[in-house]
């Protein structure tokens, strides 16, 4: 499932290309038909990313007032995806829920769990369930440091947890816990209020370079080096899909393990 920055990089990517301008929305797959035709011929407004949900605005043709707008929700999940081509787009290939197309450029929205007009109470509720977001400048790290001090769940499960930070995934989980010397086993109320803000201070730094970059980068320049990544196409993690192999800091066996049915990596000597 994409993690937080991918979702922010999209927004900013929809907003520069369709911002502004009156879009055509279809669903050629059908599953989305009347949500398309509620928005097809409205402006582009914005498109704004929470955690890992995309929340996309429109707006009546000539009216910059808050009548007649409309909003879309779309959650990827584990297999959704957009795809980007130059207009004319052709005829859809495969199952397509939305097509937006622009004055120059389309794009096409494909197996996402949730595609789905949304009313203002709908994205009111999205954000009172979600906790606050590294990426979002109206973020609230309050928020999470206070329901983490309470719990006895570990910390590295929490981190997972949408409703305590919106956006962490599990490769962000295990690398920030990695970099901050934290055991994922610990209990959120044993984890103290400097090491909170690290771990914070650590989502922003590393989430907005993916954002900027398109890919993520979790290693420190000076640990850069030696083995290559888990894949040719990734840049090297610490622990990340590393169970079994050598800590690039102190060589003792990276461990895995299973958490809240999703697979779990540390070092157990740079984070006993």
């Amino acid at each position: 499932m994409p993690e937080g920055h991918t979702l922010h990089r999209l927004a900013r990517r929809q907003q520069r290309v369709f911002g502004g301008s009156a879009v055509y929305v279809t669903s050629p797959q059908g599953r989305f038909t009347d949500g398309a035709a509620a928005v097809d011929g409205m402006v582009f407004a914005k498109a704004e990313a929470w955690g890992k949900h995309l929340v996309q605005h429109f707006r009546p043709v000539g009216n910059r007032t808050r009548a007649g707008r409309q909003m879309i929700h779309v959650h990827l999940g584990l297999y959704g995806a957009f795809t980007e081509a130059p207009v004319p787009m052709g005829d859809p290939v495969g199952q397509v829920r939305m097509r937006i197309e622009g004055p120059e450029v389309g794009t096409e929205l494909r197996g996402p769990t949730a595609c789905e007009l949304f009313t203002p109470a709908d994205l009111d509720a999205l954000i009172a369930r979600l906790g606050p977001d590294p990426l979002r400048a109206d973020a609230r790290p309050a928020r999470a440091w206070d329901a983490i001090r309470r719990s006895r769940r570990p910390v590295g499960a929490l981190l997972m947890d949408q409703r305590v930070i919106a956006g962490v995934g599990n490769v962000y989980r295990a690398e920030v816990l990695f970099r901050a010397g934290i055991d994922p086993y610990r209990e959120g109320r044993r984890v103290d209020a400097d090491e909170f803000d690290a771990l914070w201070t650590d989502l922003v730094t590393l989430m907005r370079i993916g954002v900027r970059r398109g890919r993520m980068h979790v290693v420190r320049p000076e640990d850069d080096h030696g083995a290559p990544s888990y894949a040719s196409d990734r840049p090297r993690t610490y622990v990340y899909r590393r169970a079994g192999e050598p800590c690039r800091i102190c060589g003792t066996t990276v461990c895995g393990a299973e958490l809240d049915g999703r697979n779990l990596y540390w070092c157990p000597v740079c984070q006993s």
